[in-house]
């Protein structure tokens, strides 16, 4: 790649900036500063999204939310914060329209890399983080509005779809770039090396932006290019442009209902795809279980199967020179995948699998709706005012980070459960593995019958709550429970001398209690089993023998469950207090975590019903034979225009 070059040409008022381009370029300069766009834009979102890749850590080591001692809320809020800078800097970032595109996006790309490789690292504090991430989110919002009106501005509307579509992958790309680099890296790898790594890519990427990105002169960029055979008109007009007039007032033009209420309806279309990036990796580690690697590993499937489907329908949706169509079979595949995926939450025995599938294909009809939207806004834009894309994209810009601030915002008040898992999982896990038995019955009998376990919770010594709690660990009726425990408290060194005396020996003395053979061999078991003397194991088999036989019955079948299940009750109220309550507090959100996981999804899925019925305020045709009719039509015109200027 060269530096590219072109002949300046004046414009009104002031001389071309060196970076801004007199003619309108073709070949290989235009493909080049497209592809440094489409770069750029992957650097920022990869960037952006790496926080929520490394937030929860593995088994409660490194990560942010560990490291920092941060809670859930508190780094949703920091989130939250990000985008409304950003959201801000968007809409500021309309005077790109005045000041040009690309010294913004050279120089965000030089700042967010430095924060990246600079601040986080830096950062000692969880308050010193939020500023470094509020930093970047607010340098953020402004290049990734002028990213999208470069595209714009180098691609013909016959094009834009297929454009769009490339500039789409920045997003999509980032956040498989981000799977991708924590799914092959250690867990043992320190976090704060991935923010290193991504601040060298920056600074990489914005040196070819420096070297090579170029834009159009106002003149050039402030008219409509219908297809690529406007460029002798574009050029032949560029010269009459008033520049300062069209460029008067330029929110009072763009702050328009169809404007407006298009950004709103993709805003809440994408909330899953916003869900997806900050808090999937979270999500599927505290709910299923999964490492960090495992979960973010799920991305690479997402990530790939969404830019293949940017690419394939923006060329579609190009070639039969339609989107509406293409962005109304999205939505309604995006709200059945959705759908099922929402569903899935309390399901935990659903597959790895299982989620690879529904997720790619939710991801591939968010393509779908995407690619040709972005190509509809700008449009819609253009018809407003082409001299006004990037304040156009400024709008949007706002108010996708509002909507993406409030929808955060509330995660952590819908599902209140993800900091306690967070946190303590871990602890309670280690907690669970070193007391099994014991907390595995306490879980049973927290699930079948809340009722008795905090009965018990409350008077360890309830011994009606006792009984009961024994019958649901056991599974013996709690009448029978009671006779266990009543013939144990009368006869526990005769029965304890009946487990040692083998099935066989016990089936005939239990039909023939003075079988002579059957007592000398159960003396024996008794004798080697407890190591008691003769006259010791008779006199237990004496007492054992005034015993009713359906009572010696019911000890054979049940005896053993009964005093596992109290043994095991004993064992957990031996675990201290703090430590139950550890798990207590772990274990009511693991249940509560996924019901309000699938309640917020709902929310997503109402963002893609709203959407549809807002696809009509966008311009464009629904029928590829009127788009065809209307491009013949505009031809006729670029011909007629061009005749009448050359004289």
């Amino acid at each position: 790649m060269s530096a590219p070059t072109s002949q300046p040409q004046p414009a009104q008022g002031r001389p071309l900036r060196r970076t801004e381009l007199g003619r309108y370029p073709s070949g290989g300069q235009r493909y080049a500063c497209l592809a440094i766009v489409v770069l750029a834009t992957v650097v920022l979102y990869y960037q952006f999204y790496l926080a929520g890749a490394v937030a929860a850590g593995t088994n409660g080591k490194n990560g942010i939310l560990v490291d920092y001692n941060m809670s859930f809320v508190y780094y949703v809020n920091i989130a939250v914060v990000g985008y409304i800078l950003g959201a801000v800097a968007s809409f500021v970032s309309g005077f790109a329209d005045k000041v040009g595109r690309v010294n913004i996006i050279t120089g965000g790309l030089v700042i967010v890399a430095l924060l990246c490789l600079l601040g986080i690292p830096l950062a000692d504090s969880k308050t010193g983080f939020a500023i470094v991430f509020g930093a970047i989110g607010l340098v953020e919002g402004v290049i990734l509005v002028a990213t999208p009106a470069l595209i714009r501005d180098f691609s013909p509307q016959l094009g834009r779809a297929s454009a769009m579509g490339f500039w789409t992958l920045g997003p999509v790309i980032g956040s498989l770039i981000v799977s991708i680099q924590i799914s092959s890296t250690s867990v043992n790898t320190p976090w704060h090396n991935q923010y290193v790594a991504s601040g060298i890519v920056g600074l990489v990427v914005a040196a070819l932006s420096f070297l090579f990105l170029r834009e159009l002169s106002p003149q050039l960029r402030d008219q409509v290019m219908v297809s690529a055979n406007d460029r002798a008109l574009v050029e032949a007009r560029a010269a009459g442009i008033d520049v300062e007039a069209a460029l008067k007032q330029p929110f009072r033009q763009m702050l328009k209902p169809d404007i407006i209420l298009s950004a709103f309806s993709i805003s809440v279309f994408l909330i899953i795809y916003y869900v997806a990036v900050g808090f999937f990796p979270v999500y599927f580690q505290t709910i299923f279980g999964y490492s960090q690697d495992k979960a973010n590993g799920l991305g690479n499937w997402i990530w790939a199967f969404d830019a293949a489907a940017l690419i394939v329908i923006g060329y579609l949706s190009d070639k039969l020179r339609v989107r509406k169509p293409f962005m109304v079979v999205g939505a309604i595949g995006a709200i059945v995948m959705t759908v099922i995926f929402a569903t899935r939450a309390t399901h935990p025995e659903t597959s790895y699998t299982s989620f690879v599938i529904i997720l790619s294909l939710l991801a591939v009809f968010l393509g779908v709706a995407y690619a040709p939207w972005m190509a509809s806004f700008t449009e819609t834009v253009e018809k407003r005012n082409p001299a006004l894309t990037a304040t156009g994209l400024a709008v949007w810009g706002l108010v996708i980070r509002i909507v993406i601030a409030v929808s955060v915002f509330i995660v952590p008040h819908v599902v209140d459960t993800v900091s306690t898992l967070v946190e303590k999982g871990p602890v309670a896990q280690e907690i669970a593995a070193k007391n099994a038995t014991a907390v595995g019955a306490a879980a049973k009998l927290s699930e079948e019958d809340p009722a008795t376990a905090a009965a018990l919770t409350k008077n360890p010594n309830d011994l009606t709550a006792g009984a009961k709690a024994v019958s649901v660990i056991s599974g013996v009726p709690v009448a029978n429970v009671v006779k266990i425990a009543t013939l144990n408290a009368q006869h526990g060194p005769a029965i304890a001398a009946a487990q040692k005396i083998d099935t066989a020996t016990i089936t005939t003395l239990l039909t023939d209690k003075t079988n002579t053979a059957a007592l000398g061999k159960a003396v024996s078991e008794i004798v080697t089993g407890l190591k008691v003397t003769p006259a010791e194991a008779q006199t237990r088999l004496a007492d054992l023998a005034t015993i009713p036989t359906g009572d010696l019955l019911l000890l054979q079948s049940s005896g053993t469950k009964v005093v596992n299940a109290q043994a095991a009750l004993v064992a957990y109220n031996k675990i201290p207090a703090a430590q139950r309550a550890t798990l207590g507090e772990a274990s009511k959100a693991a249940k509560d975590s996924p019901k309000q996981w699938r309640n917020y999804y709902w929310i997503a899925v109402g963002g893609e019903i709203v959407f549809i019925p807002l696809i009509f305020l966008l311009t464009g045709a629904w029928s590829p034979k009127r788009a065809k009719r209307e491009e013949e039509e505009h031809e006729a015109f670029v011909q007629a225009e061009l005749a009448r200027l050359r004289g």
